[in-house]
């Protein structure tokens, strides 16, 4: 079985909850005897997972990236496919509600990303497999949790897929700098799904030819871009505003 390593307290406390069976060994720092450590450490035990008190050395050689003094080996998650998608939304009694990432390559944002999502109850992220960041450990840490609860797909071709969910009434509303309307003028209720590009480059050409409408983000400023991720989450929650209304 395929072994993967996650760290930070979020991510290694989300598997416990809700994916338990999924882990094999967890090393925690020394030095470290609050609260949070005995009540990770007393479900290990109750799970009869193996754990250990080891130094930072051992942890820092173990992963790259802050790993908060905890760091679990799991096995490698089930990583959901298109097909598996398409099939929920054609079954699901709610309209969809889906965030698309175009050409997003950095983990951290990657990360926030899901943990938006996840807020903002978006049921799936989907990603091309190439030239976007996947969930590494790193992805996982900074997303608290999020990554092991709303459903990741890479998609090979994601005009492809773009068009298969249009098919299924999927309105698709891209973001883009110089789009005539702005964020409070589309309409997020029903089935939509938010396309969001890269920073600088935005959305590719066949990405962006596959969008319904075109949005901006109204800046009053001197800055004329947002992280994308801070973007994703003014999007994704004008949505959550509309949809609850």
């Amino acid at each position: 079985m395929s072994q993967e390593y996650i760290f930070g307290w979020h991510a290694v406390d989300a598997v416990l909850k809700r994916e338990p069976d999924r882990l094999q060994r967890v090393w925690i720092q020394t030095g470290r005897q609050d609260k949070r450590v005995k009540a990770v450490t007393g479900a290990l035990d109750g799970l009869g997972v193996r754990w250990q008190i080891v130094h930072r050395k051992e942890l820092d050689e173990r992963v790259s990236g802050v790993h908060q003094g905890i760091v679990a080996a799991v096995s490698a998650s089930k990583e959901w496919t298109e097909d598996d998608l398409l099939s929920q939304l054609a079954s699901s009694e709610k309209p969809p509600f889906l965030l698309v990432l175009d050409g997003v390559t950095d983990p951290h944002n990657l990360g926030a990303c899901m943990r938006t999502a996840d807020a903002a109850g978006v049921q799936a992220v989907i990603v091309p497999k190439d030239k976007s960041a996947t969930l590494t450990p790193v992805a996982r840490k900074v997303a608290c949790g999020a990554a092991e609860t709303v459903p990741f797909v890479r998609v090979t071709n994601l005009a492809r897929f773009l068009r298969e969910i249009k098919e299924q009434g999927v309105w698709l509303i891209g973001t883009a700098g110089e789009a005539d309307a702005t964020l409070y003028q589309a309409d997020f209720n029903g089935p939509v799904a938010l396309v969001m590009g890269a920073e600088g480059k935005g959305m590719r050409r066949l990405t962006r030819e596959h969008c319904d409408q075109l949005i901006n983000i109204p800046m009053a400023g001197h800055v004329d871009s947002l992280n994308v991720s801070v973007a994703t989450g003014v999007c994704l929650f004008e949505a959550v505003r509309q949809r609850l209304g």
